[in-house]
Formats: structure tokens, C-alpha cells, sequence
């Protein structure tokens, strides 16, 4: 081990530890990273991510630590949710299909039903505005009322959208990033932009974890599998037209491998060498090096809620 590295080993912790020191268990842990509450930084070693020492003693020394922080990170289903913002769990639901409520993680529950889960401090926040207060109680507005007939549930494309960000949040490389876009779609839309197959194989190397954790090819994985590929005509433009974007800046980088020539090793990481920003409580589609991801869902709450969203008299 060199100088430099026993140096950033002993001023950064691992992922494991610096969620003991910050008292979160590790759901918590990892939905804090991906929403910029707690910021990591590469590891020189190639061993993962780690978080620097400064930023676990900043986060411990905020003031109503460590329950402030819990309450940046705790997650609610539809009845605690509900619960939060007043109102029936079948009005809550109303309100994720139609998009206004924007689900920030998910997982399957042992009889395969998607269970959705939302950040508490978003909810209060959309219960405390004045300008939903239509949507709160009464009759649901007749322009909404239509689109639940017709069946609308945006609470996966909205995750889609903000999963985005997490990911991209994680990605300095320019050919990780482009994965991170191409694992939203189906393989014959990302074939549709990569054409060269060695593109393809290299951004399938590098796409990111599945979120579901079940095993591949059993019925759960494929369950999440549906819910994490774009199947709306429209977000499937977006997301090829920002592939092809992404694709092109990784291809100014480096090429991707080709067999008999050695791979161009990645540029190295800038956006975590910059000093620290205050943390943010708001959801990581709001950072800027995630601003692909701001606009895609904002554009979705845009289209299908927003020209029928009524405001208070």
C-alpha cells in the first residue's frame, strides 16, 4: 500500500462503518447516499465507495443528530402515508397513480405484490401546501377522475425517473452514465442506438445492480425487471434521445474494449473532488450533475398531472 492510499484509507471510512457511526441501518444508509444526504467519494484502491471522515463528523455534529437524519431517510408505505398526510389509504393510492406523489423506492412483498414506498418529509411537505388542499379531501377533480378510469399508475415511470438520478449521482465515468441510461430500456431500443455490438456488450458490462435483489430469472426478478424498463412510448424517446447524448460523450472519452485491444483505463473521478455542499433535503432529482433525471421527471408530472393539478380558491 502506498502513502498516498494509506492517507485516503485513514481519512475515509467504508460504506459498512460510516452507517454504524451515523446510527442508519443500511436500507437507510443507501437511500441517504442516493438522495445526497450523505455524500461518498471513489475509492483510489478500486474496492467500491467510501465516505470521507469530515463528512461523518459534519453529519454528527448537525444539530438533533442522529434523529434529524433519520427523518431525512424514513421511507412509508400507502397506510403510514396515508396516515401522514390525512387522509384514506384508497386517496393516497389515487394520488401516486396520478403521479403527484412520487414513489422513492419499492420492493415485492412474499406474495410478489409491488409494495411502494415514499419519503415521509415529501409527503408532510405536499399536505402543508395550500394549493393541494382540492386534492386533500372531496370529490377528485373530474380531469384526474378520467385518468384513473383509463387505468394511468405513473408510480413506476415516476420511479424510473428518479432512480435515474440515484444512479447517475454514482457515475462520473461517461460510459457508466451512458449504462445507467441504457438499463432503463429494452434491449432492442438500446441496440436501436448502440448499433456496434461491442458498445452494447460494454454498456451491459457496466449497468448497474437491479434493484429487486431476487435471483435472475425467477418470478420476482421479472416482476421488477417490467417495472424498471421504460414502457411508455413517450419516455422511451426521452431516454433514447439522452443515450445517444451520453453515448456520444463516452465515445470522445475512450472507445469502448474491443478483443485484442486493451481497454482505455476511465478517466479519473472529478465531481467528488470538489469541496463539500451544505446537505440537501431535498430528493436527489434536484442535484445539478443529475439534471437529466430533473428534467425527465419533471416533464412526466408535467404531462399527466399538472394541466388537471386544480388550485385552492
Amino acid at each position: 500500500m502506498t502513502a498516498g492510499s494509506t492517507i485516503t484509507q485513514s481519512a475515509t471510512a467504508s460504506l459498512g462503518r460510516a452507517a454504524r457511526e451515523l446510527e442508519l441501518r443500511r436500507g437507510e444508509f443507501d437511500l441517504a447516499v442516493h438522495l445526497g444526504c450523505v455524500r461518498t467519494l471513489p475509492d483510489e484502491g478500486g474496492g467500491g465507495r467510501r465516505v470521507a471522515r469530515a463528512e461523518i463528523d459534519r453529519l454528527r455534529s448537525e444539530a438533533g443528530f442522529p434523529e434529524t437524519l433519520h427523518e431525512r431517510v424514513k421511507a412509508v408505505g400507502t397506510t403510514e402515508g396515508a396516515a401522514l398526510m390525512g387522509m384514506t389509504t384508497t386517496r393516497f393510492t389515487r394520488l401516486a397513480r396520478l403521479g403527484l406523489v412520487v414513489p422513492v423506492k419499492f420492493y415485492l412483498n412474499r406474495y410478489r405484490a409491488i409494495v411502494w414506498l415514499y419519503l415521509a418529509e415529501e409527503l408532510r411537505q405536499f399536505a402543508a401546501d395550500e394549493k393541494h388542499a382540492p386534492l386533500m379531501k372531496g370529490r377528485t377533480p373530474e380531469g384526474l377522475r378520467g385518468q384513473l378510469e383509463e387505468g394511468v399508475d405513473l408510480r413506476p415511470r415516476n420511479w424510473r425517473g428518479r432512480h435515474l438520478g440515484f444512479q447517475l449521482r454514482q457515475s462520473e465515468d461517461p460510459w457508466a452514465r451512458a449504462a445507467v441510461v441504457a438499463s432503463l430500456l429494452a434491449p432492442a431500443a438500446v441496440a436501436e442506438v448502440a448499433r456496434d455490438p461491442y458498445e452494447r456488450a460494454y454498456l451491459n458490462r457496466l449497468r448497474p445492480d437491479r434493484a429487486s435483489g431476487a435471483a435472475p430469472d425467477s418470478p420476482s426478478a421479472l416482476i421488477a425487471e417490467r417495472i424498471m424498463t421504460a414502457d411508455d412510448p413517450d419516455e422511451i424517446g426521452w431516454l433514447r434521445a439522452d443515450l445517444r447524448q451520453t453515448l456520444s460523450e463516452a465515445r470522445e472519452n475512450r472507445p469502448a474494449p474491443r478483443p485484442g485491444v486493451s481497454a482505455v483505463p476511465p478517466m479519473p473521478a472529478t465531481r467528488q473532488d470538489r469541496p463539500p455542499a451544505p446537505a440537501r433535503t431535498t430528493d436527489a432529482t434536484d442535484e445539478p450533475d443529475v439534471a437529466r433525471s430533473r428534467r425527465l421527471l419533471g416533464w412526466l408530472r408535467r404531462r399527466n398531472a399538472d394541466a388537471n393539478l386544480p388550485t385552492a380558491p
